[in-house]
């Protein structure tokens, strides 16, 4: 069960930093939506790169995976409060939404093995 949450939880960290790397133009909508500046913006990559990579290494060393979805779970916090910030509905928070859930599920997994 962990290495599938491990999985899903590393794509979860990728995806939306591969897409700030790549500049999508959903992600450079948002960053006009939260006031944030591009270049700024952009630089939030590295921490969701870091944890994907964290939490691949807690397959092999468990406390890396554990600190790295710690500090995905805060850095979604933050976008949760932009989001709201920002009034979005719904909608617009449920990739934050979902992947804090992925990311406590991981760390509930991971602290009870």
């Amino acid at each position: 069960m962990l290495i599938t949450v491990s999985v899903i939880l590393a794509v979860a960290c990728l995806l939306p930093a591969a897409g700030k790397l790549l500049g999508n133009p959903r992600m450079r909508q948002s960053a006009t939506r939260f006031g944030i500046p591009w270049r700024k913006y952009q630089s939030i990559a590295i921490p969701e790169l870091a944890a994907g990579a964290s939490v691949v290494g807690g397959l092999w060393w468990h406390p890396i995976g554990l600190v790295g979805a710690a500090g995905m779970a805060l850095l979604l916090l933050g976008a949760l409060f932009y989001h709201r910030n920002a009034k979005d509905d719904a909608k617009e928070m449920s990739p934050a939404l979902v992947a804090l859930a992925i990311t406590i599920a991981y760390l509930a997994i991971g602290i009870l093995k």
